[in-house]
């Protein structure tokens, strides 16, 4: 039985492998034209030392000198004596051009447009070679726009396991890809893109997990919650806070209360900020968090937000005194609003 084995750059770039039975990470790499850093193939020199972020393999022959005990019972490998037991997530010591290697580049149909709201729209894509697309849910690519030139960074909204792919976008006034949605763009186009990229993406829950959406960060938690759905079996308690700014940004509610009634462990909550808001709850995800939700830090945390919510919500973490086991933020920022800010 093969294994997939993802391979996540320094530079935020992720290929995966086919690893076959008795095959080495390395050996799989290497068959891939994908020069992971690599020495002596013996176990000795350390030079391929790896984390591994989820699954199960046998760690092989190795000197004390190259890998410890201690560095092995961190989740530490080496790449050239591990044979997974399992798909495996490596984060690998160097960039991808050093591995010389890049991102994956893909084209897709336009399966559907839908505007969620006035702020938010979603895209669904059909894409050519989608058993080649392979990505780990919380993770983004780079979009094309049709008649621009320009490229766009979206996080799927999608499980890894759907056959389609979709995307949440903010609609922005002057922002290519909300141009594009809300005068071009129709079922049938082509796009193009470039992925999958980041380290934002879903471990393995061996503890309660804790995930902050605002605005259109709801989107790689989705995908998150979608590949959880999957497979519901012996979960840790999944809970999800989720923040706009007015009522009319809030998106796919209806979306989580399903998740919610497959996902026993799951509960979410959501505040708006606008004091006019008719949401049962007023204000900001902070004000939802306690050391209780936060489960006195034993508690993996996802977080993606616009810059100001990332470092609020940092900021009222550690004003709270809790240090959360495992701590994995995205920042984003719309296109436009950092163009505007350079002219300024």
């Amino acid at each position: 039985m093969s294994f997939q084995v993802a391979l996540n750059f320094e530079d935020g770039i992720t290929r995966f492998v086919e690893c076959r039975p008795g095959e080495t990470v390395a050996e799989a790499s290497y068959k891939a034209r994908i020069n992971i850093p690599l020495d002596c193939r013996d176990g000795a020199c350390g030079t391929c030392k790896s984390r591994c972020d989820a699954g199960t393999y046998d760690g092989g022959d190795y000197i004390d000198e190259a890998l410890t005990e201690e560095e092995a019972a961190l989740g530490y490998c080496l790449p050239c004596q591990m044979t997974p037991h399992s798909d495996l997530v490596l984060r690998i010591p160097s960039t991808s051009a050093a591995a010389k290697t890049g991102p994956a580049g893909h084209t897709a149909t336009v399966a559907a447009v839908e505007h969620l709201s006035a702020t938010t729209a979603e895209i669904v894509l059909d894409v050519d070679d989608r058993q080649a697309l392979d990505f780990l849910p919380g993770q983004y690519v780079n979009i094309a726009v049709p008649g621009t030139g320009e490229s766009r960074s979206y996080s799927f909204s999608s499980g890894p396991h759907r056959r389609q792919t979709s995307f949440l976008v903010r609609i922005v006034p002057g922002g290519a890809m909300s141009g594009y949605l809300a005068e071009r763009a129709r079922p049938g186009d082509r796009l193009e893109f470039t992925g999958p990229l980041g380290g934002f993406y879903l471990r393995p829950l061996v503890r309660p997990a804790l995930l902050l959406a605002g605005g259109t960060g709801l989107a790689p938690l989705l995908s998150m919650l979608d590949r959880l759905t999957a497979n519901p079996a012996g979960r840790q308690p999944v809970r999800l806070l989720y923040g706009v700014t007015t009522d009319e940004d809030l998106v796919h509610l209806s979306t989580l209360e399903r998740y919610s009634a497959a996902l026993p462990s799951f509960t979410f909550d959501h505040c708006v900020a606008d004091p006019a808001s008719t949401a049962r709850t007023k204000g900001y995800v902070t004000g939802l968090m306690d050391t209780d939700t936060l489960h006195g830090g034993d508690t993996d945390v996802y977080l993606c937000g616009p810059p100001a919510m990332v470092e609020a919500v940092r900021g009222h973490i550690a004003a709270l005194g809790v240090t959360p086991a495992g701590f994995h933020y995205e920042k984003f920022t719309p296109a436009a609003v950092r163009e505007k800010a350079a002219v300024a």
